[in-house]
């Protein structure tokens, strides 16, 4: 059986190594942009999908993983008050890992198959043939920029935030750092997660008309973020990096032999860390209609996609629409909204059926 595979990030090389561990044969074809895997970002992985990913995926050294066993989150209005607070005290809430060591370990460990080819698309021609190519069973598009994208899957729910997401990675004195916390600023969500007793990542989400469409420097980063929190004795700052924040859905999964995939499929706000988790889910629910297809003799070809579709579609939506409301609702400037939510969230922070819901929420997402 041969797959293509379009694009060659970290949904794409993850989806790779998980079929080639079918014995399926890879063919990942990639457009040379020549970049390299952000230092800063990171990646946050439920404990649900983390056991996914050891078991059927590939095992991932314990000394690149740091569990988090607690979440905090406060707002602007009192920022010594926790207005939520999830915490298991010996089990881990989820984990982060650096995209660059994830990435590496991927595309190491797929360079030692005999089953993965990579090749670099010279030709924009290439896009108009693979529509038409019978040399694959299935073809699947990781890239959400491509002309695949642009031209095949422009129909689709989307939002634009109008804000700017700026990541790095804070040099800190040692700490023990297993707890995340999230802060709702007049600007937008800051969030803090840790990734060793000296360093934490950072994701500032920024409203662009906050900082009149100015990028901010490092140095006015870091006045930023030690205005909201002053835990950290930092040492130095990591390289800012940006990104545009976008909500993105798409109405229709797959163009007659391609499935959309990954980012090319759904994006969402980045402030609960589900982006990458979505997308673990899908390959999950993938998996198991190759299996049953498998089990029954039937052949494992695009006439899958709808099944696909029906299967996540609107799960994605919904979990995508969530994610959105929380977002709105901690960001709105409405006063009446920001009272009722202060005592609806002094009630929920001492809810234990809530809590576990959350914590559910977030490991499973919407298929618990």
């Amino acid at each position: 059986m041969n797959v293509c595979l379009i694009g060659d990030g970290l949904i794409s090389l993850t989806l790779a190594k998980t079929l080639i561990n079918k014995k399926i044969k890879v063919f990942m074809y990639y457009r040379n942009n020549k970049k390299i895997p952000n230092e800063s970002r990171t990646i946050g992985i439920s404990s649900d999908n983390l056991n996914f990913i050891q078991k059927k995926i590939i095992k991932i050294n314990k000394n690149l993983i740091w569990k988090i066993n607690q979440i905090e989150i406060y707002n602007d209005q009192n920022k010594k008050k926790k207005i939520l607070n999830f915490q298991k005290a010996k089990k881990k809430l989820f984990s982060i890992i650096k995209n660059s060591d994830f990435y590496k370990l991927l595309i190491n460990n797929l360079k030692k198959s005999n089953r993965f080819k990579k090749i670099e698309i010279k030709n924009k021609s290439f896009y108009s043939k693979i529509l038409n190519s019978q040399k694959f069973d299935l073809i699947i598009n990781c890239d959400g920029n491509n002309l695949i994208s642009k031209r095949y899957f422009d129909k689709k729910i989307s939002k634009n935030y109008n804000s700017t997401a700026y990541v790095t990675v804070i040099n800190h004195e040692k700490k023990n750092n297993k707890k995340a916390i999230q802060i709702f600023t007049k600007f937008g969500p800051l969030a803090f997660l840790p990734i060793s007793k000296l360093q934490t990542s950072v994701v500032y989400s920024i409203k662009n008309k906050s900082i009149n469409n100015m990028r901010l420097t490092e140095i006015e980063f870091k006045k930023l973020i030690l205005k909201y929190n002053n835990e950290y004795k930092i040492k130095s700052i990591n390289k800012l990096e940006t990104f545009k924040l976008n909500l993105k859905t798409l109405r229709n999964y797959y163009y007659k032999n391609i499935l959309a995939f990954g980012d090319g499929l759904h994006q969402i706000h980045p402030l609960a860390g589900q982006g990458f988790n979505m997308t673990l889910r899908d390959i999950k629910v993938l998996l198991n209609l190759m299996e049953n297809k498998e089990s029954l003799g039937l052949p494992i070809d695009h006439s899958m996609y709808q099944e696909f579709e029906n299967k996540t579609k609107h799960l994605n939506f919904l979990f995508a629409s969530g994610n959105d409301f929380i977002y709105e609702f901690f960001n709105s400037d409405n006063y009446y909204l920001k009272f009722f939510s202060k005592k609806l969230f002094n009630y929920l922070d001492n809810n234990k059926l809530f809590n576990n819901l959350a914590v559910k929420y977030a490991d499973r997402g919407l298929r618990i």
